[in-house]
């Protein structure tokens, strides 16, 4: 495993972390027992990852209680732990300031710790990540000064986003959307290198098809059953383009995750392993380096025959 700056005065963090999404009961992507899910926890620690990416609504609260329990017993100081304030243990949303305290309390508990790492505010509409309009930010300032987070954020999707926190807010660490079919939040990297902002990659493998498995006969029913037929042919004409640019032998999640890995401005990205197979093929991405010339090529991709479709998440 490698190791990647997270932000200043952070531990630094395993470039491959660990989405912990799949983790709860019902979560709303493959069910695991506790059993399995602290199993799959220990299997990544084994591996070398000690980031791990979780969040309230993960499983009504049960992701966080199960990643709690498997943690327990290792040195905190050693595994860097990311959660989240706006999607609710509940299932509701409640982005409200006066709220922050009370969400990352709960997390706490759940989580067994007394403080986390990173506290980020989950996907909100854009309005609340200008610093200038919200008091959001100065209750997390307060967090910090308490001991209980040492950095914050948001969970984001676009550049537009990205610039609007880092211009804004004192913000260090930001979980952004990008993969090779998603690239908008690349123009924000340099600036975000260059302010010392900790970027997490959310979706790496774009829900599943980044892996190479599905095609134009693929359905789903879980939550990608939000694509429409057309959308899933869309997506695999190209997977079938991407194929031919990296050749069709290759590993595609690999290549997937190497791409992220790529950029010095990445942090770390978290794919979501649901058993200990693909934990395995996740983290040997970390092994791999891909060319300047491949990673320009997905760029082109990107920009040639991907951008202007405008691929709903």
């Amino acid at each position: 495993m490698k190791y990647k700056k997270y932000f200043k005065g952070a531990i630094n963090v395993s470039e491959i972390g660990f989405g912990a999404w799949q983790l709860g009961q019902n979560s709303g992507w493959k069910s695991m027992t506790e059993a399995e899910a602290i199993n799959l926890v220990h299997a990544s620690l084994d591996f070398g990852v000690n980031f791990f990416d979780t969040a309230p609504n993960y499983g009504h609260g049960s992701g966080e209680e199960r990643l709690g329990k498997a943690l327990k017993g290792t040195d905190r100081s050693n595994i860097v732990i990311n959660t989240k304030f706006g999607h609710t243990h509940t299932g509701t949303l409640n982005f409200d300031s006066t709220y922050i305290r009370t969400s990352l309390e709960g997390s706490l508990k759940r989580l067994q710790v007394d403080y986390v790492d990173s506290l980020i505010i989950h996907n909100p509409p854009s309005t609340y990540l200008d610093g200038n309009q919200n008091d959001h930010f100065e209750i997390l300032e307060k967090l910090i000064e308490e001991g209980k987070i040492k950095a914050y954020g948001a969970s984001l999707d676009t550049y537009d986003d990205m610039k609007l926190l880092m211009d804004t807010t004192n913000s260090k660490v930001m979980e952004v959307f990008f993969n090779i079919f998603h690239q908008d939040s690349l123009r924000g990297f340099d600036e975000a290198r260059q302010k010392e902002v900790g970027i997490i990659v959310k979706i790496p493998l774009d829900s599943g098809w980044l892996t190479g498995k599905y095609d134009a006969e693929s359905r789903f029913d879980d939550i990608r059953s939000r694509w429409s037929k057309d959308d899933i042919e869309t997506r695999a004409k190209l997977v079938n383009q991407l194929r031919s640019v990296v050749g069709q032998g290759e590993d595609l999640a690999q290549i997937a995750l190497s791409f992220c890995l790529a950029y010095e401005a990445v942090s770390t990205v978290i794919p979501g392993s649901v058993n200990i197979e693909q934990l395995t093929n996740n983290v040997k991405s970390s092994d791999r380096v891909i060319s300047k010339d491949l990673v320009k090529k997905l760029e082109n991709l990107y920009q040639s025959e991907i951008k202007d479709l405008k691929l709903p998440w």
